[in-house]
């Protein structure tokens, strides 16, 4: 089997350093196993996705090292996920639901006083064809839900279900599916939320390992389950810790923190971005590597701490100090006079 992972990030903003550890994260995983990296733009979000940012993001990599061996958009590929929207339906696990956004909030409240989790309750199963017409007339869209399988015979009577999957950072792993409400997948407008393009990709990019934020744990029991559902066999998954500025706020690509295009104009080495972002929370000492392939002699993911790290500039200064203390005279000079 050929080790195949993917970046896919949103082309909605610049990417950060949070973003540039999860790029250099799976570069590296490829590396050492001789394998391939999937750039893939998750651009469904047709109002925010923008081509400059993607420029912007490719770009970026290439100066961290990174040169992908494919590059693939989503917006390209909706014939695709068409595809496998009826044959969710077909497997009666993708059903229309026509609540709206104020309606949902209604029933949270009411559960929340009830004692009960805010998840979704599964009315819409209840619907007849009277009231599908009714909605319908009213000019109501249905936006689609999976139907998780967390249940034995009544979708109305979910029972805890466990996913398990072994973790390559956090190793053992479980969420129960009872207590997610169904994802939905497709909006009102037909166009497609991130979960279902996200699987449906994986398989057909034949990407071996999902290697990503922590941020997405619970996430990735319902798409092992889209994946058993689309009857694929789910990949490896491995959760690293999430990166935090040295005050502890996350990190955002719409704010610009710490974004790789401002490191690179204040004169930051694309190594010193590198050796700080990947070994920074992990129980390897942070040491300037002098390239990638160095870096990646250092990186194993089992070595990532649980807990979210802080990215502290001034580390990345010392990091920068010590790159171009070694770097042969005439280089460091062409980089000085480019600075001003």
């Amino acid at each position: 089997m050929t080790v195949t992972v993917r970046f896919a990030p949103s082309p909605t903003g610049r990417i950060h350093i949070g973003n540039a550890r999860t790029a250099l994260f799976n570069w590296l995983f490829a590396m050492n196993n001789k394998g391939r990296f999937i750039q893939r733009f998750d651009d469904t979000d047709i109002a925010r996705s923008k081509q400059e940012f993607a420029d912007s993001i490719l770009y970026d990599l290439h100066w961290l090292g990174i040169f992908p061996d494919a590059t693939e958009y989503q917006s390209r590929r909706v014939e695709i996920y068409d595809a496998a929207v009826e044959r969710l339906k077909a497997a009666r696990v993708l059903y229309a639901c026509y609540e709206t956004p104020e309606e949902l909030d209604l029933r949270r409240k009411v559960r929340r006083t009830r004692g009960l989790p805010p998840v979704y309750g599964r009315e819409a199963l209840t619907l007849t064809p009277e009231q599908v017409a009714e909605y319908q007339s009213d000019g109501r869209r249905p936006h689609w839900r999976f139907l998780l399988p967390n249940f034995t015979s009544d979708p109305l009577q979910p029972e805890r279900t466990e996913v398990h999957w072994n973790d390559l950072v956090r190793g053992e792993e479980t969420v129960d599916l009872a207590s997610l409400s169904d994802p939905v997948l497709v909006r009102e407008d037909g166009t497609y939320l991130y979960t279902l393009p996200s699987v449906v990709d994986d398989i057909e990019m034949g990407v071996s390992h999902v290697i990503r934020g922590d941020d997405h744990v619970t996430n990735t029991g319902v798409q092992i389950a889209l994946f058993q559902a689309l009857g694929a066999e789910p990949p490896v998954f491995g959760h690293h810790n999430l990166l935090t500025t040295a005050s502890g706020e996350g990190l955002s690509k719409r704010t610009g923190a710490l974004s790789i295009e401002s490191l690179r104009e204040d004169g930051i080495e694309p190594m010193a971005v590198a050796s700080l972002a990947v070994l920074v929370g992990t129980s390897e000492n942070v040491a300037a590597a002098h390239d990638l392939s160095e870096l990646a002699g250092h990186f194993d993911p089992a070595a990532t701490s649980k807990s979210a790290a802080k990215f502290d500039p001034d580390e990345l200064f010392v990091l920068n100090r010590t790159l171009m203390h070694h770097m042969p005279f005439a280089e460091a000079r062409d980089r000085l006079i480019v600075l001003g």
